[in-house]
């Protein structure tokens, strides 16, 4: 059974810790969509919980507000697209754009799979 109240705010942990540890301590950024995954599943009270496809949810819409938080100037993505564009002289604005949209959909998809496992451990955890 899908919780939407849950998967919204295990996406919000997801994206606000993602973007946190990313900017803070970069090697822990896979941190911030295990525990939103996790979180979704725990705050899911009714039904049969599915694990894998909430935290999956949680983790692709939490991915999604971190893209497009980036894209807006405020996150991880922006440091590296200001890295790559500083050097490429007048094609810069295309292509940190399409960079940006790029690595937006890569992080979507990364932080899918986190929240799915994240999920799963929660639903394990949660069985013993």
């Amino acid at each position: 059974m899908t919780d939407w109240k849950a998967i919204i705010l295990g996406s919000l942990i997801t994206a606000a810790l993602t973007l946190a540890l990313g900017l803070a301590i970069f090697p822990l950024f896979f941190l911030g969509p295990l525990l939103g995954g996790f979180a979704t599943i725990y705050l899911i009270t009714e039904g049969k919980t599915d694990g894998a496809i909430n935290g999956a949810l949680s983790g692709v819409i939490g991915g999604l507000i971190i893209g497009i938080l980036s894209l807006l100037g405020l996150g991880i993505i922006t440091a590296f697209i200001g890295l790559l564009s500083a050097s490429l002289g007048n094609l810069a604005g295309f292509i940190s754009a399409l960079l940006g949209v790029l690595l937006t959909i890569v992080l979507i998809l990364i932080t899918g799979v986190l929240g799915a496992i994240g999920g799963v451990l929660a639903e394990a955890n949660m069985k013993n």
